[in-house]
């Protein structure tokens, strides 16, 4: 079997996938995790905290939210529904280093969740930050020309 029938092969077997009703859930969970996002902001913003220290609280509880339901494995069961809408970036983070730490718990703290916690977040944080190191000399130079 060469590689086209092989891909064809497959093709015919794969489940089609709903990308409509897929596009619509992820679409509603986002918004959802982002509307509860401004609530807690308002909430933080009512309470008398600076909008500055509200956006980081708002942070700080919704990282700690996808965190606590990935550790009692509930934020796996709304991912399956939800889909791409969990990977709204501070919760599906959150949800990307604690489960590995919860599925390397057993190998130890150390070997374990110490070594490996970063297995699927790590290349994320590279890569953003060799991004914000290029922007920033593109930057840099930009201003240095322009005056």
């Amino acid at each position: 079997m060469n590689e086209k029938e092989y891909s064809e092969y497959v093709q015919g077997r794969a489940k089609k996938s709903p990308i409509l009703k897929n596009c619509a859930f992820a679409f509603l969970f986002g918004g959802l995790i982002c509307t509860i996002g401004q609530a807690l902001n308002d909430l933080y913003t009512y309470f008398g905290f600076e909008k500055e220290i509200s956006g980081t609280l708002v942070s700080i509880t919704l990282i700690f939210i996808a965190c606590l339901l990935t550790g009692i494995g509930v934020f796996d069961n709304i991912a399956k529904i939800a889909g791409a809408g969990t990977l709204v970036p501070i919760t599906g983070f959150a949800n990307a280093v604690a489960s590995q730490a919860v599925d390397t718990k057993s190998e130890g703290y150390i070997m374990g969740v110490g070594a490996k916690i970063f297995t699927i977040a790590g290349p994320v944080i590279l890569y953003a930050t060799l991004s914000g190191a290029i922007y920033g000399v593109i930057y840099y130079i930009i201003t240095l020309i322009g005056g």
